[in-house]
């Protein structure tokens, strides 16, 4: 053997065993190592039994829990029969707020109140055994939440993200298959008018083939670390400091997912890679803000402030992921689709077709954006939106919230599938610990589990509900 021969050789074997040598630490990193049997049903286009009245225990009515509670209790063939938290000024509050609600037609009027200790919450559902369960709570609560409340008999609805890690994605999957109940995330920007009109045209092929999509939540959020005892900022600081990945990738991601049919018949997420810049924002901010010996000034902040993920489909598409919550910039989360034939993209909202808009645009070249879209929102509105925007109007954020609200007692109170499933929870919320991973080794590519185990393929697309 020449010794050219030979050195390619040697190098060539050396690289193959140094990639069969790193391969189980890939996959262990990126969850495959936690797949397991489907023994159960699947729940993909799952319906349960109607319910003609929803029973509805909330737990955590702090931030956001408020504004869901008032919401649900407004609405016809609905019942809150529990509301826990740790402060019992905040439980004691929202239960009265829903009976005022409730008063004049007898409903709400008998609320079991649950305050104090960490698991109270457990206690709620075994004497109450409510139909549903809301959770509104720090993150490190949901996956251990809605699993107990699934197994207890109730479906479950969370905020974002599902879970924090993929064992605990996984454990919410199989439990929600073996007990037959919900578990849908809340994810309420795939209720906002721009993402569901964009989801209608997609459907209707306006741009063609969907190629490439953008997704964010950039949103500087660091005056939150004012909540220091109570609220948000005294628990999802410390997320900042010590982890560094995408921590909130999910209202981007949602509506983009859904434009693309992802884990629904036609693709799949495959896998991706993440970087984080450097972390500085939020320690300039801590020490411009508070004093020297300030617990804040106590932390070291790893999280970088951008992070930013490639997400590879199964098919070859991709998707960017942004998050920042730190940097001085105007809000964003892009709502960018892509495709063979034109483009969509948001903030501000903006269309361009191949060939132009007629009355519009002459060419792709051009934006059709500001009042030139008022001839694209009374085409291609989302029917969904036309029918309930005036029922949601003032239920939070332009709306979404209660839209998101009502298609829920709907769903339930009609045995109709859920507008988002448990796989789609678990894979939007699954980009947090997979680019933790992917930065912390360099930007190595993580591959998603597949929480459906292959019945993605038999999942029908999210229809255009009127």
């Amino acid at each position: 053997m020449s010794k050219l021969d030979r050195r390619n050789f040697i190098r060539k074997t050396t690289l193959a065993g140094a990639a069969l040598s790193m391969a189980p630490m890939v996959a262990n990193s990126s969850g495959r190592y936690s797949e397991r049997p489907f023994m159960h049903q699947y729940m993909g286009d799952f319906a349960a039994p109607k319910l003609e009245t929803v029973r509805a225990a909330f737990i955590g009515v702090g931030a956001r829990g408020p504004g869901h509670l008032k919401f649900f209790a407004d609405l016809p063939g609905t019942e809150v029969v529990a509301v826990c938290d740790l402060y019992e000024d905040l439980a004691k509050k929202w239960g009265e707020e829903a009976k005022k609600i409730g008063a004049a037609d007898k409903r709400h009027q008998d609320i079991k109140l649950y305050f104090g200790e960490e698991d109270k919450w457990k206690t709620m559902l075994t004497e109450v055994k409510p139909d549903v369960v809301f959770v509104v709570t720090n993150w490190k609560n949901h996956a251990p939440m809605v699993i107990e409340a699934m197994k207890n008999g109730a479906h479950a609805f969370v905020e974002v993200p599902i879970g924090l890690t993929i064992e605990e994605m996984w454990d919410i999957v199989d439990t929600s298959e073996a007990t037959g109940k919900h578990c849908m995330m809340m994810e309420n920007v795939n209720y906002a008018r721009e993402e569901l009109m964009y989801l209608n045209m997609c459907r209707l092929g306006v741009i063609g083939e969907a190629l490439h999509a953008e997704a964010a939540y950039i949103h500087e959020l660091r005056g939150q670390m004012e909540e220091q005892e109570r609220g948000t900022g005294s628990w999802r600081t410390y997320h900042y400091a010590n982890r560094n990945g995408n921590l909130y990738p999910t209202h981007g991601l949602g509506p983009v997912a859904q434009y693309m049919n992802l884990a629904r018949t036609e693709d799949n997420f495959g896998s991706l890679v993440s970087y984080s810049t450097p972390a500085r924002g939020r320690k300039l901010y801590a020490e411009k803000t508070y004093p020297a010996d300030h617990k804040w000034n106590q932390l070291d902040f790893k999280g970088g402030d951008l992070s930013t993920s490639i997400i590879k489909t199964n098919l070859g598409r991709t998707i960017m992921v942004q998050w920042d919550e730190t940097s001085p910039r105007p809000y964003t989360r892009h709502n960018m689709i892509q495709g063979t034939k034109g483009i969509l993209a948001g903030f501000p909202t903006r269309v361009a077709l191949e060939g132009g808009i007629e009355g519009v645009t002459e060419n792709h070249h051009q934006w059709a954006e500001g009042e030139q879209l008022a001839s694209i929102y009374e085409k291609y509105d989302h029917p969904l939106y036309k029918r309930l925007n005036e029922a949601a109007k003032g239920s939070g954020h332009g709306g979404m919230d209660g839209l998101m609200m009502y298609r829920i007692v709907e769903c339930l109170q009609q045995g109709l599938p859920l507008d988002q499933n448990v796989y789609e929870g678990c894979y939007w919320s699954a980009v947090s610990p997979l680019s933790e991973h992917s930065v912390a080794n360099g930007g190595m590519p993580q591959a998603f589990p597949d929480f459906t185990r292959g019945n993605w393929k038999n999942t029908k697309p999210l229809d255009i509900i009127s």
